[in-house]
């Protein structure tokens, strides 16, 4: 079985962080979370449910995640996959194994849990969320051919490929970004049709106004950036 790493970025996530750390597969080898400046009991919850937990104090999903590849990179025995999830159990980590069998099985290097409308729990998107993520992957398909239809963040992807992405974006871009480079590098990929549920608390980027509207500004940079590259 090849090696596989988890990244879990979370920012005040006590009340879910065991529950996800509980339902990953012990397939994987190493539950990487990272504190994102939480300010509640993220980060004792997630040690006593057996992750290795790093602290990053600058707020952002692509700082966090950066946070967790660096801690990769140092380590001696390098992951063969890695996999995002979201801390905050909207995701169901016992689907990890259906999203990394692409590339086990199929030699596929990256693979997005695609939140599909039949899967989804009532209410688990919001109409903002919904409408930017058709934007995206409409904006997508017109501009580069690409048959993504979600920026999904439960995803899978070859360490190698994750390497060669060379991610720089330190905050809401994080998902899109990888997506638009895995398009110009030619990547293979394939969606998952996934699961999908009500997070447990307040998301801190769809359940505001601010958020929304600045997550939605940050990917369509990065499209309309890539456009002209």
């Amino acid at each position: 079985m090849p090696k596989i790493n988890t990244i879990i970025p979370a920012y005040n996530e006590a009340d879910s962080i065991g529950n996800v750390i509980k339902d990953i597969p012990n397939t994987v080898e190493e539950v990487i979370v990272i504190s994102n400046n939480s300010a509640d009991d993220t980060e004792v919850n997630a040690k006593n449910a057996g992750a290795t937990v790093l602290t990053e104090n600058r707020k952002g999903y692509g700082f966090a995640c950066l946070k967790g590849m660096d801690y990769i990179a140092n380590k001696t025995d390098k992951p063969d996959i890695v996999v995002f999830l979201d801390g905050d159990y909207s995701d169901y980590p016992e689907e990890l194994t259906k999203i990394v069998e692409p590339i086990i099985n199929d030699d596929i290097d990256f693979v997005i849990g695609a939140r599909v409308k039949r899967l989804r729990e009532s209410g688990s998107m919001t109409v903002p969320q919904i409408f930017g993520n058709w934007l995206a992957t409409f904006l997508m398909k017109l501009m580069f051919g690409s048959k993504f239809t979600d920026l999904g963040p439960f995803r899978a992807i070859k360490y190698n490929k994750l390497l060669a992405l060379k991610m720089e974006d330190k905050t809401y871009g994080w998902t899109v970004e990888m997506q638009l480079k895995a398009l110009k590098q030619k990547l293979s990929y394939v969606e998952i049709p996934v699961n999908y549920r009500n997070r447990i608390g307040v998301s801190k980027v769809s359940g505001t106004i601010k958020g929304a509207i600045f997550a939605g500004l940050k990917i369509l940079g990065w499209i309309f950036k890539y456009s002209f590259k």
